[in-house]
């Protein structure tokens, strides 16, 4: 799928997005994994801003995604919650930041519809502070046979309907980016995943 086309997947999905925000198993999982973040903070495909209720106050956000619609909610999220937040329109992919810029990566449900997820995970990787954290919520393959048939069958018209990967296997992804996950949980049918992590150079 071209860009342009998956831009306007987004755009148009903007207003269920913002909905999106009330539904309290996901505000329940994102509360408990931003809570974690602090200082400098870069949030990759940030949305409509659905994260914006739980992060502390004292942090300062780089907020980015490619859909300009989104990004009018998410603008509008910040204000009603106070926060100190910057806001950038651009493709993920095509992005750079200086190594070790950021003290906090989040990342929440974007993972599935990168082109190359493999190459931004590399670039939270660099982006991230030796010492800082990488905040993932993502979601892909399940662990059970049925329901990971059904996901291969129906990916490629969940594609084309709303933009996203459904078969992406997150923690192996993740683990080969070199990127050092602390501690995970994982949710409905194991298709969810909370991930803390930190960047690789912490390990060396």
């Amino acid at each position: 799928m071209d860009r342009e086309r998956l831009i306007r997947i987004f755009d148009r999905q903007a207003a269920d997005y913002d909905r999106k925000r009330e539904d309290p198993k996901q505000r329940r999982w994102r509360q408990k994994l931003i809570g974690s973040a602090q200082g400098e903070v870069l949030e990759l495909a940030v949305g409509a801003g659905a994260n914006f209720p739980f992060y502390p106050t004292d942090v300062r956000i780089t907020a980015a995604d490619f859909s300009s619609a989104m990004l009018e909610r998410a603008e509008k999220a910040a204000h009603d919650h106070r926060l100190n937040a910057d806001f950038i329109c651009k493709d993920l992919e095509d992005m750079s930041f200086p190594a070790h810029s950021f003290d906090t990566i989040v990342s929440t449900l974007s993972l599935c519809s990168y082109r190359n997820p493999s190459g931004m995970l590399a670039k939270m990787n660099r982006w991230c502070k030796p010492g800082g954290t990488i905040l993932l919520m993502e979601h892909g393959l399940g662990s059970r046979v049925l329901v990971t048939t059904l996901q291969r069958a129906l990916n490629p018209l969940l594609y084309r309907i709303y933009g996203c990967h459904h078969t992406r296997d997150i923690i192996g992804l993740v683990r080969e980016s070199g990127i050092q996950i602390r501690r995970a949980e994982r949710y409905s049918l194991n298709m969810v995943h909370l991930i803390w992590a930190q960047p690789q150079e912490q390990q060396l």
